[in-house]
């Protein structure tokens, strides 16, 4: 079961990440521009994510991801931590979160960080 301190490893080794506490929270940024945080007591965390997929992912799972109420308007989902499928997933989450957020510039320098592996 992955934890806030996996949250913390797996986000600052994604390229130019840095983290900032907002809010009374940990926040991740690529760039300068926030991708993930961990909010509360850090059993969650919130990531970008696109209205269409957020709304399928908590349909479709739960007890794993939740719009937060002063999160909705926003492209934003939490996922429980302790429902994750392991680091695995949690690497998946936080890269295709740091993807949304990079510039140009850096995702035409890291491709595939993020996706899923090519056939």
């Amino acid at each position: 079961m992955p934890v806030a301190e996996d949250v913390r490893q797996i986000a600052l080794s994604l390229p130019d990440t840095t983290e900032k506490i907002s809010w009374s929270m940990p926040t991740f940024r690529v760039a300068g521009k926030m991708f993930a945080t961990l909010p509360e007591d850090e059993t969650s965390l919130a990531v970008r994510c696109p209205k269409e997929e957020r709304d399928e992912l908590v349909l479709a799972e739960p007890e794993k991801f939740w719009i937060a109420d002063h999160e909705a308007q926003f492209a934003w989902v939490r996922a429980r931590l302790a429902a994750l499928d392991g680091e695995g997933e949690l690497r998946d989450i936080l890269a295709d979160s740091w993807r949304q957020a990079a510039s140009p510039r850096l995702l035409e320098t890291y491709p595939r960080l993020g996706l899923p592996p090519t056939a």
